[in-house]
């Protein structure tokens, strides 16, 4: 969770996410009314930059949300903490969203969340596996689902059992309001993830300095990528998320550096981001090719449907990474000679093995 992040946390909560309204185009429990259409929708989706209005998804979204805090609280509690929380994020995969190798004692396991076949299956080394349906159904019903899952495979784990960085903070095990699933919706969500993510691979082969892996944060469900400079950084002395101690913070923001990301929110489609913490003198003045600066979300902002329309999306949001960095480096002094890399400056070797 970053300071950016936080108030794209906010932001979300004030457009009727978390505990919000019911979202266009979902019913009252989330089910489609004809399941041949869906499977069709979904067997025939090839959209490489697909459509999904932010408000149209808002109840499944919130649903989704905890779901993944509790997937992502079990990874929390069985790796090791690496900087700036990078153990507990999610992978964008070839089915959905995956954890990294987890341990209980020497019991290693993954979890994925599948949004072809629409489930969340563990996995273990001894070659065994659970899967959970992914369905309209509760919050809480979903977490006695996953635990029992995971005591069945023999693996016990205690977490906090209460979600962070949204309020209320309803324990998962009580939470009978977040119930909706529309499978159409997370399909199209986790297709804009991977589009996104392939264009964020490519953006950090550029870049020779310390730099985040592409993941999802399942606090504020978004997906990010972080460049550092490798200077420290001020202590965070801003409020914490809801539901947060401070060290969330603390973590998150303990160097100095220039991150991006995708977030459903921000403009109608979703929003590509950008920020520097701490913020350089005159970086928000800045100007780009595409995109903005919001001054309430105090960040760039790039719509994905600007992206979504255009004629070559990739370059488009590559500019975009590639001038918020330029104005987050240079304003920072950063050393870019040292940093700054070319990612084909082995092609010819490679064309010749």
């Amino acid at each position: 969770m970053t300071a950016a992040g936080q108030r794209r946390t906010a932001a979300r909560r004030t457009a009727g996410g978390e505990n919000g309204t019911l979202g266009r185009g979902e019913g009252a429990t989330g089910v489609l009314a004809d399941s041949g259409s869906l499977c069709h929708h979904l067997a025939m989706e090839t959209s490489t930059w697909p459509q999904l209005t932010v408000d149209s998804w808002t109840a499944t979204r919130d649903t989704l949300h905890m779901w993944l805090q509790i997937v992502g609280k079990i990874q929390l509690e069985s790796t090791p903490l690496i900087n700036h929380w990078w153990n507990v994020t999610f992978e964008v995969s070839a089915r959905g969203l995956r954890t990294r190798t987890m341990w209980q004692g020497d019991a290693a396991f993954d979890a994925e969340f599948d949004f072809v076949n629409h489930e969340l299956v563990f996995r273990t080394v001894r070659g065994d596996s659970r899967s959970i349906a992914l369905e309209p159904r509760t919050v809480a019903d979903f977490y006695s689902a996953t635990f029992g899952a995971l005591q069945s495979l023999g693996i016990h784990v205690d977490i906090s059992a209460t979600p962070n960085e949204v309020a209320p903070a309803i324990a998962f095990a009580e939470d009978t309001t977040h119930h909706h699933y529309d499978p159409v919706a997370v399909h199209a969500f986790w297709r804009q993830l991977v589009a996104s993510a392939q264009v964020f691979q490519e953006w950090r082969a550029g870049f020779a300095g310390k730099n985040s892996p592409v993941a999802l944060f399942w606090g504020s469900l978004d997906l990010s990528s972080v460049r550092f400079s490798g200077r420290g950084a001020p202590p965070y002395t801003g409020t914490p998320p809801p539901a947060c101690g401070p060290q969330v913070m603390a973590e998150a923001e303990s160097r100095e550096n220039a991150a991006a990301g995708f977030w459903a929110g921000g403009s109608d489609e979703g929003s590509f981001y950008a920020y520097a913490y701490p913020s350089p003198d005159g970086y928000s003045a800045g100007k780009l090719s595409a995109g903005h600066f919001d001054e309430t979300l105090g960040e760039f902002i790039l719509p994905y449907a600007q992206v979504r329309q255009s004629s070559d999306p990739r370059s488009m949001v590559l500019t975009f990474l590639d001038e918020t960095y330029a104005l987050a480096a240079d304003l920072g002094k950063w050393d870019r000679s040292l940093l700054d890399i070319d990612p084909d400056r082995l092609a010819d070797a490679r064309q010749r093995r």
